[in-house]
């Protein structure tokens, strides 16, 4: 399995990201990473908005329309946050944790 450490200076607030299903193949078929990340200029939290932006612009090595659709994760991508489906948390304006725990599952696949 290949993980990854990204340096993103927090303050300490390290966030988990796992892909699975899929999704790893993505983000250079690195299943997990550890990311610091900053707080924004304005002083904006971290939110899942904020995030797919991020992972879009920096870690994502694949075509982005197999991951995003608008501004959100192209149907087919489930998103789980400490084990909790985000869909009951507030999608997008969920605002990160330290310590979170962010799944990203492919129900994607190719027959």
């Amino acid at each position: 399995m290949t993980s990854s450490s990204d340096g993103w200076d927090a303050g300490g607030s390290l966030d988990k990201f796992e892909f699975n299903s899929g999704a790893e193949l993505l983000f250079g078929n690195i299943k997990k990473r550890e990311v610091c990340l900053t707080s924004l200029a304005n002083s904006e939290k971290w939110n899942i908005r904020r995030l797919l932006e991020w992972m879009s612009e920096n870690i994502l090595t694949e075509r982005l329309d197999l991951f995003m659709r608008g501004e959100t994760v192209r149907p087919g991508i489930l998103i789980l946050i400490n084990d909790v489906d985000w869909e009951l948390l507030g999608e997008l304006d969920y605002e990160l944790q330290p310590q979170d725990t962010i799944l990203f599952i492919s129900t994607l696949h190719g027959g």
